[in-house]
């Protein structure tokens, strides 16, 4: 990759920042795409800006699966579209290229008896058992993404009320109720694990590693296969945001009102919260055929 490609993907990501104040973990995605992007043209002995639009076509071909075709394009598409805002160039490669048709994906979800098993798995006192025991609880009673989950700060945290102040995607905050589970498990960890964790660091994370440090998400990630394990449940069943959909899904299974899931996920569209829907109804006829006699 060149210098003068370097500097572009550099300076787009920055608009994005300061335009829409997309998060790190979506910069981070815009600038691995293009960087890709980068490094092939580099290949074709040409840069990002003049790149023609069958070589685009070409490299958008080896991704193999239709999701990394369509997010890839997205990218490129925004990315061009600035680079002519500012006079950069006054083509765009993408202009017809067309997104691959996706499916309708369902989310990996677990039963409750699964989430209880798991919930139970952290089963010593120490620490770090204590800490993990109450990150489980915490993301199954507030559905929060795992990135909002390991950056909450002790301000965001209101026992007392009972919530916990989230700041989502976009900046944009809302207020989750923990439920009585989730409150005992952050007490006692907040009382007889958090403060040996941090003793020698003056640190503001609620859940902190064994240096006193926030945790990453691939830590917690890592954790929490380890932990489906032990509760019998298969590793690849699972994803980073499994029990938040486990969350959802068994919030509607037992009636909530779509709007108020669409609130507490944090969702700007209802479209996205209504994918828990068909789950719901996916579930439902499984077990329609399961026990009924005419199934």
């Amino acid at each position: 990759m060149n210098e003068t490609d370097k500097t572009l993907i550099e300076n787009f990501t920055d608009a994005l920042l300061l335009e829409d104040g997309l998060s790190a973990n979506t910069l981070d995605a815009y600038r691995r795409d293009l960087q890709g992007l980068a490094r092939w043209s580099a290949t074709q002995r040409a840069r990002l800006l003049d790149l023609p639009p069958e070589r685009l076509s070409e490299y958008l071909a080896t991704r193999i699966k239709p999701r990394t075709h369509a997010r890839q394009l997205s990218s490129f598409k925004r990315f061009y579209r600035h680079a002519i805002r500012e006079g950069l160039t006054q083509r765009d490669p993408t202009a017809l290229l067309v997104s691959p048709k996706l499916g309708r994906k369902l989310p990996q979800s677990l039963t409750e008896a699964q989430v209880e098993n798991l919930l139970q798995a952290p089963k010593d006192n120490t620490p770090l058992g204590l800490r993990d025991c109450a990150m489980l609880e915490t993301l199954y009673a507030t559905g929060l993404r795992v990135s909002e989950l390991v950056g909450l700060t002790l301000s965001q945290l209101n026992l007392r009320q009972g919530v916990v102040r989230v700041v989502g995607k976009g900046s944009k905050e809302r207020l989750v109720p923990l439920g009585e589970e989730a409150i005992a498990h952050l007490q006692r960890y907040l009382n007889e694990g958090r403060p040996s964790l941090v003793e020698r660091r003056a640190s503001d994370a609620v859940f902190a590693t064994a240096r006193g440090v926030a945790m990453t998400r691939q830590a917690f990630w890592h954790n929490i296969k380890r932990y489906a394990a032990l509760a019998g449940i298969d590793p690849r069943r699972l994803s980073p945001h499994t029990l938040r959909h486990a969350f959802a899904t068994h919030l509607l299974d037992h009636g909530a009102d779509l709007r108020v899931v669409q609130m507490l996920l944090g969702h700007s569209d209802l479209s996205t919260t209504q994918i828990y829907t068909h789950v719901a109804r996916a579930r439902l006829k499984n077990l329609h055929e399961k026990h009924h006699p005419r199934g």
